[in-house]
């Protein structure tokens, strides 16, 4: 298996795949294929493990119900996945007995050995990710996965004890070793003008933490003045 990251703002991730071998990705990211790779979809196709109930932790980690598994049948294939936001794409070695904590449309594809699970949910308010609340997935297992991030990667290794307090539309990714809580700015004047910034995420080490500059609730902002009013 060979994988090839093309472009820069809205890159594509093509992965090439010899016969019988496999990688797994949320149903709906394909991109494009070539005649050789075949397609299957389900609750059991890998990114979970258990079967059904693996594909319930999914949902109830904020992911999709199906999965979709990409093999390649008696030739070499291409399978390409494309990002949906300006930015970049990550790929992640996953070992056994360490996992990471992923913003909910974070998980592109992934080797089969690659689980998604329930992270972390809280509800904040339409304001700040409409309506949907915050979500993060977990990912284990063992495998190869690749991440899309937002924007442009940065990354921080803290120190044990060391927080960082982030928008929580700037968290992308972060390792199992680093504490998360979600904290409320207090202050009357934060409340009334702080905006989506009375609430902040609380990263605490050890651990390293992937922060991505584009957020989507800050893209939809951007892009609504220039929508038409109906009528």
């Amino acid at each position: 298996m060979q994988h090839e990251i093309i472009g820069t703002t809205m890159p594509v991730l093509s992965i090439t795949l010899d016969s019988g071998e496999r990688v797994i990705a949320v149903s709906g990211e394909l991109s494009w294929m070539t005649s050789s790779i075949q397609m299957n979809t389900s609750t059991s196709a890998g990114g979970g493990g258990g079967g059904f109930f693996g594909a319930l932790k999914r949902v109830v980690g904020g992911g999709s119900l199906f999965m979709t598994e990409y093999r390649a049948e008696g030739a070499t294939g291409v399978v390409a996945f494309a990002t949906k936001l300006p930015g970049h794409i990550l790929p992640v070695e996953v070992v056994a007995g360490r996992s990471y904590m992923i913003h909910r449309h974070g998980f592109l594809c992934g080797t089969s050995g690659v689980e998604l699970g329930a992270g972390f949910q809280q509800s904040l308010g339409a304001g700040v990710f409409g309506g949907s609340g915050f979500i993060l997935q977990k990912m284990s297992g063992a495998g190869t996965a690749w991440i899309e991030l937002g924007g442009e990667i940065v990354t921080y290794d803290l120190a044990a004890g060391e927080t960082m307090r982030v928008h929580p539309g700037h968290v992308g990714m972060f390792e199992d070793s680093v504490t998360f809580e979600i904290t409320r700015i207090k202050g009357i004047a934060n409340m009334l003008f702080g905006g989506d910034g009375i609430f902040l995420a609380a990263l605490t080490g050890p651990g390293r933490i992937w922060l991505q500059t584009l957020t989507v609730s800050n893209l939809a902002h951007a892009i609504i003045p220039f929508i038409p009013a109906k009528g």
